[in-house]
């Protein structure tokens, strides 16, 4: 059996105790920008192809509501602090191309999501959702979506809408399946749903012609799809820790087993196959294909 997300990081954890040493209080960045008279869009950085600003690491429980100000931003980074909660003025911030909550402790997104029409890159892995607004899909625009180690089972089934998703991160959550509304998302490239409850995967596989690599080590599949030998693009399979003992010919494109994650090929370790036969694994895909499918016909 694959590894299960633990229900642990679904629970708020206790509040962190601020420490302010000399006995001064220290002010936030911001604070001291206002505090002094200065405009927040002092805090903005402009570099060569973005507005950008980032809050990261300051323990924030809520966001300051002069950033709802800020309309020209287009990077926003509010990465690793406490938000229990993202305010639906995110909707103003019309120009917003990345946006990174990854490692806080969000429940849900609001609705004005959808309002983000520009949002290319989303990243809200490390929280705690448990449900995705159907309006996000409204984001025709987005590329790269990470939902990576949340307490996720399903999707919304507007999904299918994200026309231009490329890369999407769906692993260490509780999904028994695929959602349907992924199979029609025919740009992806990259898809990965390790560490979930899959226990096979559906030969709708075969729509996501454009699929190089497809992760979905640390589950409980016990056999390929047929149609995922269509998949003429796929460069890197990673099957690692299954249930699988069969029909890997399907998968002679691959040409390769591969032991290091990066490297391209099929990763087929800590499966039922390969604890009986490490020489033929190690011999590499024709090895191993011709001792199948002798096995198959004997």
């Amino acid at each position: 059996m694959g590894a299960k997300p633990s229900s642990a990081r679904c629970k708020d954890k206790g509040p962190r105790r601020m420490v302010f040493p000399r006995g001064r209080q220290q002010f936030s960045p911001w604070d001291d920008t206002l505090l002094s008279g200065k405009d927040p869009r002092s805090l903005l950085k402009r570099g060569m192809r973005h507005v950008s600003f980032s809050l990261v690491t300051k323990g924030m429980t809520d966001i300051p509501d002069f950033l709802w100000g800020l309309s020209e931003v287009q990077k926003l980074n509010l990465s690793h602090n406490q938000l229990r909660a993202l305010p639906p003025e995110v909707g103003k911030l019309s120009r917003l191309v990345v946006l990174n909550l990854c490692g806080n402790r969000l429940r849900s997104l609001p609705r004005e999501i959808g309002l983000l029409k520009s949002l290319k890159v989303l990243f809200v892995n490390m929280n705690c959702l448990t449900e995705l607004p159907a309006e996000l899909s409204a984001c025709r625009s987005l590329e790269v979506l990470s939902l990576s180690h949340n307490c996720l089972s399903q999707l919304p089934g507007s999904f299918a809408d994200l026309s231009r998703l490329r890369k999407l991160n769906l692993s260490n959550n509780y999904f028994a399946h695929i959602p349907l509304c992924v199979f029609a998302l025919k740009e992806l490239d990259f898809l990965h749903v390790g560490s979930n409850r899959l226990e096979n995967i559906a030969e709708s596989i075969q729509c996501l012609v454009g699929l190089q690599i497809f992760i979905a080590e640390s589950n409980n599949i016990h056999a390929f799809p047929r149609s995922l030998s269509l998949l003429t693009s796929l460069e890197l399979l990673n099957m690692n820790k299954n249930e699988i003992k069969n029909e890997l010919y399907l998968l002679w494109r691959l040409g390769r087993i591969a032991w290091n994650p990066m490297d391209k090929g099929l990763h087929i370790s800590h499966n039922p196959l390969s604890k009986p036969l490490p020489e033929l694994v190690e011999g590499g895909l024709e090895m191993l294909f011709s001792y199948l499918k002798d096995k198959k016909h004997s």
